[in-house]
């Protein structure tokens, strides 16, 4: 018998076109499909644009844990999320982070790395943003993402950022 479990892939979600909250719960279940598991999810929250096109709306995020199913890969994985993100109507980018009805990001799959034209792991920018680490510090706070010293509660915790998160209802 293993005992040592599959690790997990990490997933941040993102939406904020058309309804965001719907977006982000209807992709949770799709994701709950690809994983050997129950998924572990964070709370959703409603986050303000960074680095987005002027009069960007806000966004809806979270962030869940993943249990890949046998004979995934980090890349068959984020094949997966790309289809999921065409299913609920992402479009190619027209714009650096426009609006977009879902954008789905594998943060982290282990202590894996990546290092390719279609997939960094783990994700490159997800240690210096708050709405990745709130999300994931809920679900996993004592995660040490690959090329990390802290931990993502202590990431967050010294985390110096504008940014307003609440709660999404």
């Amino acid at each position: 018998m293993n005992r040592n479990p599959a690790p997990l892939a990490y997933v941040a979600l993102g939406s904020n076109l058309g309804d965001s909250l719907a977006n982000v719960q209807r992709a949770m279940e799709w994701l709950g499909a690809l994983s050997a598991r129950p998924l572990v999810r964070s709370t959703l929250w409603r986050t303000t644009p960074v680095d987005c096109p002027p009069g960007s709306p806000d966004f809806v995020n979270a962030v869940v844990a993943l249990s890949p199913r046998r004979g995934e890969t980090p890349e068959t994985l984020l094949a997966k999320l790309h289809a999921v993100e065409q299913e609920f109507g992402r479009q190619p980018k027209q714009v650096l982070n426009e609006p977009r009805p879902l954008d789905l990001d594998l943060i982290a799959w282990g202590d894996k790395r990546r290092r390719s034209k279609a997939l960094t792991l783990p994700h490159p920018r997800a240690h210096e943003r708050k709405f990745v680490l709130q999300p994931l510090a809920e679900i996993a706070p004592d995660l040490v993402l690959p090329g990390q010293t802290q931990t993502v509660f202590q990431l967050l915790a010294g985390m110096a950022s504008g940014q307003v998160l609440l709660a999404a209802r």
